[in-house]
């Protein structure tokens, strides 16, 4: 195999959904929004690499603090602190809202993981993407989109367990102005009506199509 062949499957295979979903983000919007999922997956993070309950809500708490802190003075040397101050708050995304995201999180570390906070965390996600996109993020199909992503993407990371299930997800189609952001639970809807675990990989030519078919239709599954 010619080495531009072995690069080619090499970049293939790093993929993540989040690259192809993000080829849908008006491009003003893509600092915002790289913005948004860098505080998620710090949070993620937090979770993933907490080996005791406690010590995990401690540092998931000092990004609460330090979220809601950015609404009263500059970031501080974090990265990611500072892309949100940067991006975020100048459109009308306060600290204090993004901090909100740890609950859900924190909902991930008990002895039985608070499935439906967990979700909740999701809702909120969807509907600060949604004031992104300027468009009316009390919709109830957005929150219920935010949802599922949040389940699926709990269970892809091994947070909790998810079977073989139908998508909770009732019928009709999202507004084609937040479809860049809801295309995440079209993919999780795939992940659950193929059966969950073991899990597709992530960006598949498959999962390029549903995110297609999900542009066109807004049909989330």
């Amino acid at each position: 195999m010619t080495s531009w062949r072995r690069r080619r499957r090499s970049v293939i295979a790093e993929l993540k959904d989040r690259d192809l979903v993000r080829l849908y983000w008006p491009a003003e919007l893509k600092p915002a929004f790289d913005a948004l999922f860098a505080i998620d997956d710090a949070l993620a993070e937090v979770v993933a690499s907490s080996t005791q309950p406690a010590l995990g809500a401690i540092r998931l708490a000092w990004w609460r603090e330090a979220l809601e802190r950015l609404d009263a003075g500059p970031p501080p040397p974090e990265p990611r602190l500072q892309a949100a101050a940067t991006e975020l708050l100048p459109r009308g995304i306060s600290g204090k809202e993004l901090a909100g995201l740890e609950a859900g999180w924190a909902a991930l570390l008990e002895e039985v993981p608070d499935v439906a906070a967990a979700g909740e965390r999701g809702a909120l996600l969807f509907q600060l993407g949604a004031r992104l996109l300027d468009v009316e993020s009390n919709d109830e199909t957005i929150g219920t989109a935010g949802r599922l992503f949040a389940r699926v993407s709990a269970g892809r990371r091994g947070f909790i367990e998810i079977g073989p299930e139908a998508p909770e997800f009732g019928p009709g189609r999202v507004a084609r102005g937040v479809r860049p952001l809801t295309a995440f639970a079209a993919l999780a809807a795939r992940d659950l009506k193929k059966g969950g675990p073991p899990f597709e990989p992530e960006a598949t030519p498959g999962r390029a199509i549903t995110l297609i078919r999900h542009r066109l239709s807004g049909i989330i599954f």
